[in-house]
């Protein structure tokens, strides 16, 4: 029995960020919840997606778990009552659905900023992190490099992925655009995670602006720093540098705001200062917007402007649509032949054990070349007799009929209790 793909998703689209950075899983979580699926459910086949604009979980099972593993990324939370987030989630029970969506977000159709970038590889981490757990099986396997595939033909063929239209492109539009009054803006980065350090590569359109980098591993601020051309600081040395910035860009890993009202309430505020908070969980406490001269920016309310780019993204969407239609349709075809195999493997067993039998009866006292011409004509019946069933399954799977077929042929055949006698 095959058992059906099934997905639960909080994104942006049902869920806020402050729903969002409450249920967001590290890497640590992501990995120990899928050994607790393993080991509470048997899952073969999950993914676990956590990123600043969603939280998913993919998984294969003949029973719906949605309910179970909201729960478990509860615990894994420390949430005691999140059976009350329910409402924020959106759970796929329909196998094709639930395929057809994954394949829509690892494309970046279902992102924030049409096309992102960014989620090409942080589905194939997602990925990884499965296949180390061994969560990882042949119908994962195939699923997810067809999706691999899919994403080379859209790369190639269309011009979804042209340009630069992410999340990080899009807060730097956002600075460039508030800060157009202002001479050489004093641009400070916290934080150069995966998207710390896409947008400290995007400041590079930031041609006026003076930008300094920090992070806590200082050798990776150095190495950057060289690579683009900015200025670095220790890390010990962020408050300074906050009070000196017209913009702060915070992109750190924190389980507590790292920017307070009470610290922002300390900067001597001439005209402005902009912060932009590109973490989930955030870094920066939303009442810093009480302090006069505060701007607060965070990943919901960055919206990218309607740039070229952009629009040959959104003009490209069915192009990619419709790779996706074939992908998921070859991959179908691919399913479909997994679901016949076993039935096909065991009628060849079946078979061949009376054939085996049959020559062992009436060949004992046959010679060696007797023997062998015999075992190659019942090879050749063999054969002959199981193409028409074979045929017949595969035609079946074609036209969504292959369980009926199956049942029949394993019925003819008494193919359950062939198995058995094993």
């Amino acid at each position: 029995m095959q058992h059906k793909f099934r997905a639960i998703s909080l994104s942006y689209k049902n869920a806020p960020v402050e729903i969002r950075e409450i249920i967001a899983l590290d890497d640590k979580a992501i990995q120990s919840l899928l050994i607790k699926l393993k080991e509470f459910f048997n899952v073969k086949d999950t993914l676990i997606l956590s990123t600043c604009n969603r939280t998913e979980v993919y998984y294969a099972h003949e029973l719906d778990l949605s309910v179970e593993i909201i729960k478990l990324i509860g615990t894994e939370k420390g949430i005691h009552n999140v059976v009350t987030y329910l409402e924020y989630f959106n759970i796929i029970h329909d196998d094709k659905e639930a395929i057809q969506h994954l394949f829509k977000v690892a494309m970046g159709l279902e992102a924030q900023v049409v096309g992102d970038m960014q989620i090409s590889n942080q589905v194939k981490r997602a990925y990884q992190a499965a296949a180390d757990q061994e969560m990882a099986g042949p119908f994962l396997h195939r699923l997810m490099h067809t999706i691999f595939f899919t994403n080379k033909r859209v790369v190639q063929e269309t011009a979804f992925r042209d340009g630069a239209a992410s999340v990080s492109y899009a807060a730097v539009e956002l600075i460039e655009e508030l800060t157009s009054n202002t001479i050489n803006p004093r641009v400070l980065l916290i934080g150069l995670g995966e998207i710390g350090e896409d947008v400290a590569k995007n400041m590079a359109y930031l041609p006026q602006a003076e930008i300094t980098l920090t992070n806590r591993t200082h050798e990776k601020a150095l190495k950057m720093g060289a690579e683009l051309g900015f200025k670095v600081i220790p890390f010990e040395d962020v408050y300074e540098a906050m009070e000196a910035s017209d913009v702060i860009v915070s992109s750190i890993a924190t389980s507590e705001p790292f920017i307070t009202k009470e610290l922002t309430k300390q900067f001597d505020i001439k005209s402005y200062k902009l912060f932009v908070d590109l973490s989930v969980p955030r870094s920066i406490e939303t009442t810093v917007e009480d302090v006069p001269g505060v701007l607060l920016y965070n990943v919901d309310n960055i919206q990218s402007k309607a740039t070229e780019t952009l629009e040959r993204r959104l003009a490209s969407v069915p192009h990619v649509e419709t790779i996706i239609t074939e992908s998921i349709e070859e991959f179908y075809d691919w399913k479909k032949e997994m679901m016949v195999s076993p039935t096909i493997n065991k009628l060849k067993n079946a078979l061949e054990q009376i054939r085996k039998e049959e020559l062992e009866r009436y060949l004992k006292n046959s010679s060696e070349k007797e023997y062998a011409i015999i075992d190659k004509i019942t090879k050749s019946m063999m054969q002959k007799i199981i193409k028409v069933p074979v045929v017949q399954l595969r035609a079946a799977c074609k036209k969504d009929q292959a369980e009926g077929m199956i049942d029949i042929i394993s019925d003819l055949f008494d193919l359950e209790k062939e198995n058995s006698k094993k």
